[in-house]
């Protein structure tokens, strides 16, 4: 079964970026379209950005030209670089497969992002 430990969070000013990885403990290669998504305190989890194993992205309207989704299927790993940082942004981001759970996938612990002056 294949676990997820995304790092990368932590607290930055507004205007800030941040990068995060997700790890796989086991191939992805053939999980077609991997997502970040992100759970603020209160609200459901959203889906922030899907990448597919052709390299194809899609992103959530809220962070289109502030985020940039990547993956290295070499490495079982997927990047979401952050830009231009909001309060808005603060949630813990979760990296899991597009739709969610495919293949026994569960969910990470997750890495806090804060975004505070």
């Amino acid at each position: 079964q294949v676990q997820l430990v995304e790092t990368g969070g932590g607290l930055v000013q507004p205007g800030g970026s941040l990068r995060l990885s997700c790890t796989a403990s086991g191939s992805i290669f053939n999980i077609n379209a991997m997502g970040w998504y992100r759970q603020a305190p209160g609200k459901q989890r959203e889906l922030v950005a899907k990448i597919t194993s052709g390299g194809s992205t899609n992103y959530a309207g809220s962070v289109k030209g502030r985020f940039t989704i990547s993956r290295d299927n070499a490495k079982n790993t997927v990047f979401l670089q952050m830009n231009f940082l909001k309060p808005d942004d603060t949630a813990v981001y979760y990296c899991n497969t597009f739709p969610p759970g495919l293949f026994g996938v569960s969910w990470g612990q997750g890495t806090q992002v804060t975004v505070s002056s």
